[in-house]
């Protein structure tokens, strides 16, 4: 089961006076990742490198920025991968210290900074959401409604034209009892819609 983070967390790591400064957190996708890396390198003007690793949204990625290619990304990745961790983004700001660590010293390096953060991170299973559209006459909105509130659905849009068009999600565990339920409150003037 696939897990992802409560809230970022961090740790720092001084080899060979290199200092690794980790954060892993949660994120959407990579659009969001690339904003976040400009922010990291705007706090860090001095930083050397500012390497990091994706997993959102079926979406992965791994940028060394700079170091040897396969060094930083691509263990940071696989750190995140071995943990089974979705929608998150771990970076690590490199300071660099004057002692070059060689290939394996930084996969060991990068490694590490990712995992010691992860060690003291809160992490919450994900479960995964269906999405559903539907149209019911405006008489029955109300009580459609008060159907998705009680199994726990979250309404992504309403729209109102002839009928009253609700787009919800709600946890695959309890999709198909919502879904009875909703059919029984149609009356048989309810519409599943197909994009």
């Amino acid at each position: 089961m696939p897990f992802s983070l409560n809230q970022p967390v961090h740790h720092e790591l001084v080899i060979k006076k290199s200092r690794f400064i980790a954060c892993v957190e949660p994120m959407a996708d990579r659009a969001a990742a690339v904003a976040r890396v400009a922010e990291l390198r705007a706090q860090h003007p001095g930083a050397n490198h500012v390497c990091w690793a994706l997993m959102a949204g079926g979406q992965s990625a791994a940028n060394d920025d700079g170091e040897p290619g396969g060094t930083a990304g691509r263990p940071m990745l696989d750190v995140l991968r071995h943990q089974d961790l979705e929608g998150v983004m771990a970076s690590v700001v490199r300071y660099f210290g004057g002692v070059k660590l060689g290939a394996g010293g930084l996969v060991r390096a990068y490694t590490d900074a990712v995992a010691q953060a992860l060690l003291g991170a809160e992490k919450t299973p994900l479960q995964k959401r269906i999405e559903w559209r539907c149209e019911v006459p405006y008489a029955l909105e109300g009580r459609f409604r008060r159907e998705l509130d009680l199994a726990g659905a979250s309404l992504l849009d309403a729209g109102h034209g002839d009928g009253v068009v609700l787009h919800f999600s709600v946890l695959a565990s309890a999709s198909e009892a919502l879904k009875l339920r909703l059919e029984e409150a149609g009356q048989g003037k309810l519409c599943w819609l197909t994009d």
